[in-house]
């Protein structure tokens, strides 16, 4: 698989901003590879407060932009973090949430794989990200590994008037349920893996109007780049993974993920 080199115009709907080495040149390589916003995505408050600074700061630049795509932000407690929260931390994220740059609370969730905060804790700070995203009247970016079953049961049970992102799709097994219940999959660099059979199959058969596009960078860099760390404008080989799972034209995809992402997050160019 080669670098796409056609331009187009993708949405990178999962990025850690603030840890991409060189932030100005990945931004500029992104924009030259056709992506024209990256989601910036708060992980704890810190990160929360950075993304809505590089939201603020692109906001900033309209008037004049540079060959760069938009920031926007997501705030919001990894479960990995999820020991942190408490009544000062979630009235800092709600404030945050408020922003204007601001287009989700996340990413939330449950981690079950590592298990680096106790898995009750993780479940109440979940919960609470599903509430906080109603109050703010803003979709939920979830994370979940090794923890479909509860995590599905949660958002049936507290978020089932919520537009929910599956952040790094990962939940084969719940494919048509998500499905039915309308959930957006944004699907990684992973999908380009020799050992990812299952996660092809199950890009092929999500609906049409639910599939987005996403580096998680600097993580999950997709083939051939697979060990070196990731950045925004390799978002367009998941995009072209994606093409051929789908049997599409690297062009429909953009266009497809472009428009579900525009929609999921209420950003410009959203078709009514």
């Amino acid at each position: 698989m080669t670098e796409p080199q056609t331009p187009i115009e993708l949405i990178d709907s999962h990025c850690h901003v603030e840890m991409l080495h060189g932030l100005d040149g990945a931004l500029a390589a992104a924009a030259t590879a056709g992506v024209g916003v990256v989601v910036s995505v708060g992980i704890d408050v810190a990160t929360s407060r950075q993304a809505v600074a590089l939201a603020d700061s692109s906001s900033a630049r309209e008037a004049s932009p540079p060959r760069r795509p938009a920031v926007v932000a997501t705030v919001g407690l990894h479960p990995h973090d999820a020991t942190e929260l408490d009544e000062r931390s979630l009235a800092e994220l709600e404030a945050l949430a408020r922003r204007p740059g601001v287009v989700a609370i996340g990413e939330c969730g449950l981690d079950f794989y590592r298990d680096r905060s106790p898995r009750d804790v993780q479940r109440h700070a979940f919960v609470a990200q599903i509430d906080l995203a109603r109050r703010a009247g803003l979709p939920l970016v979830v994370h979940t590994r090794e923890a479909g079953d509860e995590t599905m049961e949660l958002l049936a049970r507290h978020a089932g008037d919520l537009a929910v992102v599956m952040h790094c799709f990962s939940l084969p097994q719940h494919l048509d349920e998500c499905n039915a219940r309308g959930y957006y999959a944004s699907f990684a660099g992973n999908l380009t893996y020799k050992n990812a059979g299952d996660l092809r199959g199950a890009a092929a058969r999500v609906r049409e109007d639910l599939l987005m596009v996403e580096t998680d960078a600097p993580f999950l860099t997709p083939v051939p780049y697979r060990g070196k760390p990731n950045s925004p404008a390799r978002v367009a080989l998941t995009a072209a993974a994606l093409a051929e799972v789908r049997g599409w034209s690297l062009a429909r995809a953009a266009a497809v993920t472009t428009a579900n992402a525009r929609r999921a997050f209420g950003l410009p160019g959203t078709e009514s």
